[in-house]
C-alpha cells in the first residue's frame, strides 16, 4: 500500500538559483507531486539573513539561519544545497549525508574536489547524492555520462563548460572588442562575477571537466589534475587573424584517452570553423563526447542562469523523491578503474599559432624558423600582418605543424631572447 505522506524538502540557499528552486515548488508543486506520486513540501529555507529583501516571497516561517533546523527535522528526507562555494557548502552537505537524508547540490567545486569521498560517505548511510546541475546547468550531462553512455568506451570530451568566457570571447570575435570591454559587459549583463578570476582564468572550467572526467573514464580526477589556462591573454587581433585562417577561438576544456593514460587540460584554442563547436556563442555550452558505440555526439544548450540550473535542481528532486515515494533501492556505485595515469601537458601533441613582433628586414624569419627547427618544430604557415614603418617592425602569424609542448615552450623562450624578435605576442593551441 502507498501511503502518500508528503516528502519533506530542506533549500539551503536562496540566492539566484535557490530563489528558482522555491518558485518552482510553489508553483508547480502539486504537477511534481502528481509526477512523484505524493506532495512535496518545502519545510525550511536556510538563509544568512531573514530580513533580506528578496526576488521571491517566501513566508518567514520557513526561513531561518541555523542549519540544525534542516538537519535535525526527522520530516526533511532530501536537502538541496545551492549555497555555492566549498565552505560551509561540504560540511552541510556531509551532516545531511550523516543524518540519512538524501542531497541534490548544484556545487561544482565540492563535486569536483570531494565527489568521491562523498559518494562513498552517501553509500554507508544508504541516501544519495545527486548533482546534474552542476556542469552545464540544464544541459543533462551528468545522466548521460552516469546511464545513457554508460555502455560506450569514452575516448574524448571537447567541451565549451563555461557561459561567462564563452560570452566575452564571442563579443571579442563578433564585435573586435579587447577582453576588458567585453568581460565589463559580462558584468553588466550579470554574466561575470565582480571578481571573474574563476571564470576568466579557466578553473571553473576546470572543476566542470574533472566531473566530467571522472565520469567519462571511471577514474578520479581531481581538479588539481587538470592544466588550466585562461583567456585573458587574448586580444582582438588574435580573433582577426584567426578568422583570416578559418578559425574561432574558444576556451576548451578537454579530455582525452590514450594507451595508458588520460589528457585533462583547459585552455584557450583555434577550432575550425566548420566544426559545430566553433558555433556555439553567448552564454551557452555545448559537450561533444566521443564512444566507440554512439560514435560523435554533441550535448548543447544554456550553460548558466537560474531557470536551466533550477530544471536539473528539480529534475534531481524529482527522480530521488519518485525512488523514495516507491522505495526502490539506491543505483550500485560506479566502480573508479585503477592504472591511469594523468599525462603532464607538457607532453601533449598538438599544432600551434604563434604571433609575434619583429624587426622588418630580410633573414628574421629564417632565423625563427632555424629556431623553431631545433626543436623539431615544422612550420605549416606565415603571414605577415601589420607593419610599422616607424619602428621598423612587423608582426607575423606562424601556424605549425603537430610538435611537442615542451618543444615549443622552449622554443618560444629561445626565439624571445633573438635580437630580431620584440615580443613573442601570443601563442595558442590548435584542435580540431
Amino acid at each position: 500500500m502507498i501511503i502518500k505522506k508528503p516528502i519533506g524538502i530542506g533549500l539551503m540557499g536562496l540566492g539566484v538559483v535557490g530563489s528558482g528552486v522555491a518558485r518552482v515548488l510553489a508553483e508547480k508543486g502539486d504537477t511534481l507531486g502528481h509526477q512523484v506520486g505524493c506532495p512535496l513540501s518545502l519545510k525550511r529555507v536556510l538563509v544568512r539573513d531573514v530580513s533580506k529583501k528578496r526576488s521571491i516571497e517566501v513566508s518567514s516561517s520557513l526561513l531561518t539561519t541555523q542549519a540544525r533546523e534542516i538537519l535535525d527535522d526527522p520530516e526533511i528526507a532530501i536537502v538541496i544545497e545551492v549555497m555555492g562555494g566549498e565552505r560551509p557548502a561540504l560540511d552541510l552537505i556531509k551532516e545531511a549525508i550523516k543524518r540519512g537524508k538524501h542531497v541534490v547540490t548544484a556545487n561544482k567545486e565540492v563535486i569536483a574536489k570531494h565527489g568521491p569521498s562523498l559518494f562513498a560517505l552517501a553509500r554507508k548511510h544508504r541516501v544519495e547524492l545527486l548533482y546534474e546541475a552542476s556542469v552545464g546547468a540544464g544541459i543533462p550531462l551528468i545522466a548521460s555520462l552516469r546511464q545513457g553512455l554508460l555502455a560506450n568506451e569514452i575516448s574524448s570530451i571537447y567541451a565549451i563548460i563555461n557561459g561567462t568566457t564563452n560570452y566575452i570571447l564571442t563579443q571579442m570575435a563578433n564585435h573586435g572588442m579587447d577582453f576588458s570591454l567585453a568581460l565589463h559587459q559580462a558584468q553588466k549583463l550579470g554574466y561575470a562575477e565582480a571578481d571573474p578570476t574563476a571564470d576568466v582564468e579557466g578553473i571553473d572550467a576546470a572543476y566542470k571537466l574533472a566531473i566530467l572526467a571522472t565520469l567519462a573514464f571511471h577514474k578520479e580526477i581531481l581538479p588539481s589534475d587538470v592544466h588550466h589556462e585562461g583567456i585573458t591573454r587574448i586580444t582582438a587581433r588574435d580573433f582577426r587573424y584567426a578568422q583570416e585562417l578559418g578559425y574561432a577561438i574558444k576556451l576548451l576544456a578537454i579530455a582525452k584517452r590514450e594507451i595508458d593514460s588520460l589528457q585533462v587540460r583547459v585552455h584557450p584554442a583555434l577550432v575550425p570553423q566548420d566544426l559545430l563547436l566553433a558555433k556555439v556563442e553567448g552564454v551557452f555550452n555545448a559537450v561533444q563526447v566521443e564512444g566507440d558505440l554512439i560514435g560523435r555526439l554533441l550535448l548543447y544548450g544554456q550553460g548558466a542562469g537560474s531557470l536551466p540550473t533550477t530544471s536539473a535542481v528539480i529534475a534531481d528532486a524529482i527522480d530521488l523523491a519518485y525512488r523514495i515515494h516507491r522505495n526502490i533501492p539506491n543505483p550500485p556505485p560506479s566502480l573508479l578503474a585503477e592504472g591511469w595515469s594523468i599525462k603532464p601537458i607538457s607532453q601533449i601533441q598538438t599544432r600551434y599559432y604563434l604571433r609575434m613582433a619583429v624587426t622588418d628586414r630580410p633573414g628574421v624569419l629564417a632565423q625563427i624558423a632555424k629556431t623553431l627547427g631545433d626543436h623539431l618544430i615544422s612550420i605549416a604557415s606565415v603571414i605577415q600582418k601589420e607593419v610599422d614603418e616607424d619602428d621598423q617592425t612587423a608582426e607575423i602569424v606562424i601556424m605549425t605543424h603537430q610538435a611537442n609542448e615542451a618543444a615549443m615552450q622552449e622554443a618560444l623562450r629561445e626565439a624571445a631572447r633573438l635580437p630580431v624578435v620584440h615580443e613573442v605576442g601570443n601563442f595558442i593551441r590548435v584542435e580540431g
